[in-house]
């Protein structure tokens, strides 16, 4: 075994957390930056026990790099980076991260490792969430006159559960899945309505343009994405950001979209705490449907 720590992450939720909130925070940095920061989320014990040169000469970027990066994800300068990487840490053991699956693995692993993916990426939404932003999507979804939502590809089943799990606590909510229809709807918008647009990348073509038609249209954008830094979350009045820590290829998509889903719900659920009267209305127009009760 190489005694370099290269390719090793920890179990501890305590560090997988702090990962969820540097991703989440990683968002349009310049490309030395990125480096150094996808550096960081694949192998932060290696980053947490190296010296800036060291970190720069396996990034393939300058030492200043390395400095840039950790400032422009929240740290004062790589001496604080690697001081809140042993806060983290503790004394968590580490481990390998799977590999990439191939053709030949077992049923067995591929359940393991999408149970891993979502687990991380739960565990990461943890440190990468801002309650107060959904403080701030509940009372905007309150006081909407309507709510719609979208999302393009895998996204598009996120933003349908948002329109059930919404419409059923009585928020008038709809999702239009049609493009060319969700632009014209999006014009047709003003300020006391919401759209919740839904991209883990934050980047996706056909999300932005129906985000900024809302946007410009006067209604209220809640964006549901992986990042800060993105144009949706930039775009957004309420950006509601899950983070996620580097997972396998084959279950990235998956495991932002179970921490998307929680998002959802818990914006559902404090809905509902907040405005139980509007929810006795939906569960009583709902009483002969047992599914939804």
């Amino acid at each position: 075994m190489d005694d370099d720590n290269s390719n090793l992450i920890t179990a501890s939720e305590a560090l997988t957390r702090w990962l969820g909130t540097v991703r989440a925070r990683s968002g349009g940095l310049a490309a030395s930056e990125g480096k150094v920061v996808e550096l960081l989320l694949s192998d932060p014990l290696f980053v947490g026990t190296s010296t800036t040169a060291q970190v720069a000469a396996r990034a393939g970027v300058s030492a200043p790099s390395v400095v840039r990066a950790a400032r422009a994800v929240g740290f004062s300068g790589f001496a604080e980076l690697k001081m809140e990487i042993a806060r983290a840490r503790g004394t968590a053991q580490f481990f390998a991260p799977p590999d990439t699956l191939t053709a030949d693995a077992s049923t067995a692993t591929v359940l393991e490792t999408a149970i891993r993916a979502g687990s991380d990426a739960l565990t990461a939404l943890g440190g990468a969430l801002d309650t107060a932003r959904l403080d701030d999507a509940v009372r905007a979804v309150r006081q909407a006159d309507q709510v719609l939502a979208y999302g393009a590809g895998p996204s598009a089943t996120v933003a349908a559960d948002a329109v059930f799990r919404l419409r059923a606590l009585g928020a008038r909510t709809s999702g239009i899945q049609d493009h060319e229809s969700a632009m014209i709807a999006m014009r047709l918008l003003g300020p006391r309505d919401v759209l919740v647009a839904v991209s883990s990348t934050g980047r996706t073509a056909a999300t932005l343009a129906v985000a900024d038609a809302a946007s410009s249209a006067g209604a209220t954008l809640i964006a549901i994405t992986n990042q800060y830094g993105t144009p949706l979350a930039d775009l957004a009045d309420i950006a509601l950001v899950v983070g996620g820590v580097p997972l396998p290829a084959q279950m990235a998509a998956a495991g932002s979209r179970l921490a998307q889903l929680v998002v959802v719900d818990a914006l559902g659920a404090a809905l509902a705490l907040r405005d139980p009267e509007r929810s006795r209305r939906a569960e009583r127009a709902g009483i002969d449907l047992p599914d939804i009760v």
